[in-house]
């Protein structure tokens, strides 16, 4: 009688096959928050919000390349504060997307967050504040 052979082992990380040798490298991302920025700004529909400024409150998250370099928090606050000091702006979407096209112009950035906070809005009951989230990642062939 013949030995029964042990089934053979098809992890190529256990073979050390050349699929386990050849896998690409896990590329390294940054994540980087400014958190809870505060600004006063032109920023609505109504009369009043299109002549008196009123505070907003505005979070961005940014994620890059590690092999592109350092980031300057002081440029991303640079380009949020640039937006929303021009007005007046009639919606919080449309500051968010402004914020997100500006911050887009560093070819090093893949991926944004702005959450976009006005807490004195004008409805019939109480309210924290209403707020605006908007996403955008940069495909492949540029934004």
């Amino acid at each position: 009688m013949r030995a029964q052979s042990s089934p053979r082992r098809t992890d190529p990380a256990r073979r050390g096959s050349s699929a386990a040798r050849h896998t690409p490298p896990a590329t390294e991302e940054r994540e980087i928050t400014l958190r809870s920025m505060r600004f006063h700004a032109l920023i609505g529909i109504l009369e009043h919000e299109r002549t008196v400024r009123q505070p907003i409150e505005v979070d961005l998250t940014v994620h890059c390349a590690a092999a592109g370099g350092i980031l300057d928090y002081r440029r991303l606050y640079e380009q949020v504060e640039r937006v929303v000091s021009t007005g007046p702006i009639d919606y919080l979407e449309t500051a968010a997307d402004r914020i997100t096209r500006a911050i887009f112009e560093d070819p090093r950035i893949r991926q944004t967050r702005v959450a976009i906070r006005k807490p004195h809005v004008a409805l019939p009951g109480p309210l924290a504040y209403a707020e605006v989230v908007v996403r955008r990642r940069r495909d492949s062939e540029g934004e």
